[in-house]
């Protein structure tokens, strides 16, 4: 077998193992998450620069939605407690988007081969959304606690309030921004703000 025919593959095999969606080990420590996974500030950084979302307010939200975990998925849903018969929502990866948002992503930013299990996709996706909330909904783009509602409950959803009759999602909402502000202080503290 000839080396090039080795190489290929090799490199082959290599390409079809899934990538490592773990959740990074402290996910209380800002700048250990950006030192165990540097790719993820990498991301977060290009998408800062691009959209103008800061870096704490994305891993605030990211932390939220999929635990810093790559491939996450809502829960199955069960018939009479034991008969899957699907998961809650389409929701994936790490900025947990729907399918319909993300083909609007998709579609919006000519980028029709991202992929909501890789992290520079994701937190593009993130900036984008975020974005176009304060462009369209006058939500600053440093606001964790409101960028998440608008996040969670989609911008029709935020403009109507419908968070005010969610409780528990207010809460949520709340400690994202508490998040964030940790997230802020950590990297601010190991200079990666």
């Amino acid at each position: 077998m000839s080396r090039l025919l080795k190489l290929a593959i090799v490199g082959l095999v290599a390409s079809c193992g899934g990538g490592n969606y773990s959740a990074p080990r402290q996910l209380d420590n800002a700048c250990a998450i950006v030192a165990e996974r540097p790719a993820y500030y990498r991301a977060m950084k290009a998408t800062e620069r691009k959209w103008g979302i800061p870096i704490h307010v994305q891993m605030a939200a990211i932390h939220q939605e999929s635990k810093f975990i790559g491939d996450a998925r809502t829960p199955h849903q069960y018939a009479l407690g034991v008969i899957p018969i699907g998961r809650q929502s389409s929701a994936f990866g790490y900025s947990q988007a729907l399918d319909g948002t993300w083909e609007e992503y998709q579609k919006e930013t000519g980028n029709r081969r991202a992929k909501r299990d890789n992290i520079r996709h994701a937190t593009d996706f993130m900036g984008w959304y975020m974005h176009n909330s304060s462009r369209r909904l006058g939500i600053s783009k440093w606001d964790a606690t409101g960028q998440y509602l608008a996040y969670h409950e989609g911008r029709s959803g935020f403009a109507r309030q419908s968070y005010l009759g969610k409780p528990w999602l207010v809460r949520v909402a709340n400690q994202v921004g508490q998040r964030a502000q940790m997230y802020r202080a950590q990297l601010v503290a190991c200079r990666k703000a």
